[in-house]
Parts: C-alpha cells; structure tokens; sequence
C-alpha cells in the first residue's frame, strides 16, 4: 500500500492524463509538450496504474500515445471509419505525387489539396458519402482526436496518424510483392488484403482506383474486380 501511494504521489498529472486519453484522444509530443515530459517521465508508473485499472497504455517512440482498446466490430462509429479512409487516401494521393510519406508532418493540407484528392477519388469518397466539405469536417474529427492540428483553415497531421501510415506502408509492400509474383494478365484481379486498425471497425474490400492498391477498409465499397 505504500509503494502505491508513493507512485500516485508522483503521478501529479494523472486525472488530466486519465481525461485525456479516456476521452479516445491521442497525446502527442509536439502539440501537447507539458503533459507528454510528465508521462514520459513516469512512463512505468502511468502504464503500471492504467493497467490495474483496466486500460492499456501505449507509447510509441514516434511522440504519441493513447489507451488501447479492442472493441467490438459493431461498435465503431461512421466518423472513425470515415476518418481512416479520408487518411488514407491521402496518404495515396501524395505517394502518387512523391511526397515523402514519412514527412507528412510537414504537409499542409488545405482546400487545394483536399479537391485534388477528391477529384482523384471521386467514385470511392461519394460511395461512402464524402465531398470536399465532408472530408473538411472530417479533418476537424482528426483535430479533437489527436491525429492533425488546425493551421490557418487548412491542418497539418500530427505524429499520431503514423498509425495510418504504417498499415498504409504495409499494405502497399504487400501489394508490391504480390504484383511481382503474378503472372502478368490483361484483366486485373481483384487482390485481398487485411488491413487491420485494432481500434476501428466493420472492414469490406475497396480500391485506390489510381494506385491499383486494394485492401480490406472499413465499411466503404465492394472491391472493383
């Protein structure tokens, strides 16, 4: 009983840590500095404590963190699966133009780049019922969770969407290795892949149309054959 009241004495952000990350937030090293110094200071402790109390705690070494959970398929909100897609298609729209996916801190996404990537994936974004002023609003969702911060009418991605990225990455390398193991064919075949986000929810098949990437994301359309 000591040893855990010396650790709560220690924990001298643990109710706005607790609100924060209960409230389905990321934390993020560059946008919230005085909280992440405390967590990262008492990282064992904070992860120790949750833990007991029921919730998961993970950091990554990129600067972010957040409560791990792994609810149900039914579960999971039009926003989140909205939020994945709108991520991932820009992820798709910048690879296509060399950006380099691991600066996208760096980009700023306005009204500019928002109707390049819509008019690039026009058929996809209107089958889940997203124009240019759905994907803004989605931005905004992107904001209050954690994973962008707003700039002057436009945001700019916060460490946290690498979790978008890594599957994104993964992905794409799965589907490069399988375009070099098939044999060449005048008709495209509709390619399956797993794309998991343990947090997000309810996965059907869909296409990047422009890149030919296909993978299993949440909700959206039947796959293209």
């Amino acid at each position: 009983m000591s040893a855990l009241t010396i650790q709560l004495a220690k924990l001298d952000k643990l109710r706005e840590l607790f609100q924060f990350f209960n409230s389905g937030k990321h934390l993020n090293r560059l946008s919230e500095p005085e909280l992440w110094a405390a967590l990262e200071q008492q990282q064992a402790q904070y992860q120790t404590l949750f833990e007991q109390l029921g919730y998961r705690l993970r950091i990554d070494g990129r600067g972010f963190a957040w409560f791990h959970t792994e609810d149900s398929n039914s579960n999971v909100s039009k926003t989140t699966r909205n939020l994945a897609l709108v991520l991932m298609v820009l992820f798709d729209y910048q690879a296509d133009n060399q950006q380099s996916l691991a600066r996208f801190s760096d980009w700023l996404i306005d009204s500019l780049l928002l109707q390049a990537i819509f008019d690039k994936h026009k058929e996809l974004l209107l089958a889940e019922g997203l124009d240019v002023d759905a994907m803004t609003q989605i931005y905004d969702t992107a904001v209050r969770y954690g994973f962008a911060q707003s700039q002057d009418s436009a945001w700019r991605l916060l460490p946290a969407a690498a979790r978008y990225l890594d599957h994104f990455e993964e992905l794409a390398q799965h589907h490069t290795q399988k375009k070099t193991q098939s044999t060449p064919s005048k008709r495209k075949t509709c390619h399956e892949y797993d794309l998991w986000f343990s947090t997000l929810g309810v996965i059907k098949q869909c296409r990047l149309p422009t890149s030919g990437i296909t993978f299993r994301c949440l909700g959206i359309v039947s796959c293209a054959q």
